[in-house]
């Protein structure tokens, strides 16, 4: 259905990796399909773990382009240069709303859309912060500068769109409650994804499918296997699907527990591929926003286990059993129950209704728009300062 009143839609973000680029696209190309012009403005090919497949399939796709800037990581005088070129071509854009992703697209977005005010009256500046300076702890000297930068940017910010109430809390508990409008807006699936995977033949009990750091708690998954096969499942066999900073220290890891015969390493591959490979699906993250993998897998059928950390119980429920702390022994024996009792894990899942309903793209985009609207009002003058500070689910 294409929106009577097309916006010119601009979002900003470094990195085209993760969750963060596919939430983005979805967006992106949702709204495009209801009439939106839309572009996108991110770093340049070439980094190891960037998507250039997905990159590539978007730049196709929207009628303002992908254009790429490089942008590093650390914030340094290539910031300066970087911020030259983005401004340049949002001028050449001339978009409505401009939309930050992460921390390095959130300053981006909204510093320089202050700018372009001074030239254009309507631009409305939007944030999402998917995780970003909100990772780092309070007491840390990196946290206390990214936090009072980001209490700043809030004057220069008409909205901010957080992925999952959790992020809205950790925000609020790290930098204060927002003075701004602000709403949540779930992460959320295509229709396509919503079709059931059936394991394959031979498939696996248990499969990992994520970056292989600290972060994702691949050893708790590999500890817990340990202490299934020691306690009477000497059988038990796992997949592990991804790459990342720690994949070798992992592999390690996995010989000196003596996991060779149990557990096989696959390089990345797509998210539906993977869960063919095994019957349930393992979640054992130290911390998280609100996972992307975690809907894919509840999305396409798997039974699942998890941690609860992050936004992971707003989607399967406060005090839902297939939740556990981030530790190998729990771990273990929940997925000892798996093994024992698969019924019973099943029932603990979300109801497919549900999830559709708070977890689709179609949502997702809706909700994206309501707020870019939302902002281009308050931008007018025809609301109050902070505007209806609300949860959108």
């Amino acid at each position: 259905m294409r929106d009577p009143e097309p916006l010119r839609i601009v979002h900003v973000l470094r990195a085209p990796m993760g969750g963060l680029f596919r939430h983005v696209r979805d967006v992106a190309l949702a709204h495009e399909a209801e009439g939106h012009r839309v572009g996108v403005i991110c770093d340049l090919p070439g980094t190891p773990g960037y998507n250039e497949d997905m990159a590539s399939g978007l730049a196709g796709s929207l009628s303002l382009g992908l254009h790429r800037v490089k942008m590093q990581r650390e914030v340094g005088l290539g910031d300066l240069l970087g911020a030259g070129r983005i401004l340049k071509i949002i001028k050449e854009l001339q978009p409505d709303v401009l939309h930050g992703h992460g921390a390095k697209g959130g300053v981006y977005a909204r510093a320089l859309g202050s700018l372009v005010r001074a030239e254009r009256s309507r631009v409305a500046r939007l944030y999402s912060p998917h995780g970003g300076s909100l990772h780092y702890a309070p007491a840390s000297r990196a946290g206390q500068v990214y936090f009072r930068v980001e209490r700043m940017l809030e004057r220069l910010t008409d909205h901010i769109l957080f992925v999952a109430e959790y992020e809205r809390r950790t925000y609020a508990q790290k930098i204060g409650e927002p003075s701004c409008a602000w709403s949540v807006n779930y992460n959320g699936l295509t229709d396509e994804e919503f079709e059931i995977v059936t394991p394959a033949d031979g498939a696996a009990d248990f499969l990992f499918l994520g970056e292989m750091r600290i972060l994702k708690g691949p050893d708790l998954f590999l500890r817990a296997l340990a202490d299934l096969r020691a306690g009477g499942h000497p059988d038990v066999r796992a997949v592990m699907v991804g790459d990342g900073p720690d994949a070798g220290a992992f592999k390690k890891l996995a010989h000196d527990l003596g996991l060779d015969d149990a557990v096989r390493f696959h390089a990345p591959m797509p998210a539906r591929q993977a869960f063919a490979l095994a019957r349930i699906f393992v979640m054992p993250s130290r911390a998280e926003a609100l996972p992307y993998v975690v809907l894919e897998a509840l999305g396409a059928g798997m039974p699942m286990i998890a941690t609860a950390v992050g936004g992971i119980p707003e989607i399967f429920g406060t005090g839902n059993p297939a939740l556990i702390v981030p530790e190998a022994g729990a771990l273990a024996r929940l997925m000892q129950t798996a093994l024992g009792e698969p019924g019973t894990l099943a029932g603990w899942m979300p109801g497919r209704e549900a999830l559709e309903a708070r977890f689709s793209a179609r949502v997702m985009a809706r909700n994206a728009l309501k707020a870019y609207r939302g902002a281009l009002t308050l931008r007018r003058g025809s609301a109050g300062k902070n505007g209806a500070l609300s949860s959108v689910s």
